[in-house]
């Protein structure tokens, strides 16, 4: 069955949150796929990838660099999984693709502090749980680190 993570945005931005976790998933040897709000966010993303550490990147591409399936991260608009991803990260308030019981896990990363992104977030739980998926509830810590609240 797959798990449904909700990760709710409190103390850190997206784009300080998304790397680590992209880069664990890596670790533990998962096919990604991110699928982001709109095509400016994309390329915002894209770029931040390439560049948010000095020491290290995360090798990722689009459609526009093409080699999808070769792609350990795929970052797309839309509900395509042209790399065979087993994990889905949804960010910039992208909603579920249809097919989530195709993935072990699908992450729903959105700002708390945006009131239609957490009413939005609020109405995936409701739906995703009702089609009785396992979903947990995680909230950042005043220090970066994720309590499970529910």
């Amino acid at each position: 069955m797959t798990e449904l993570l909700f990760y709710h945005l409190d103390s850190q931005p997206l784009d300080a949150v998304l790397p680590t976790l992209l880069a664990k998933s890596l670790e533990r040897g998962w096919r990604v796929v991110v699928q982001v709000g709109s095509p400016e966010r994309l390329e915002a993303i894209d770029s931040h990838l390439w560049t948010f550490a000095d020491e290290s990147f995360l090798p990722h591409g689009t459609a526009a660099d093409g080699h999808e399936a070769e792609q350990p991260i795929f970052l797309t608009t839309d509900h395509a999984n042209p790399n065979a991803a087993t994990v889905r990260f949804l960010v910039d308030r992208a909603a579920p693709p249809p097919d989530v019981a195709a993935y072990d896990r699908v992450v729903i990363l959105f700002d708390g502090g945006d009131p239609e992104a957490l009413a939005e977030a609020r109405g995936h739980w409701k739906t995703l749980k009702a089609a009785g998926h396992e979903v947990t509830y995680w909230q950042q810590a005043d220090r970066g680190g994720w309590q499970r609240k529910a």
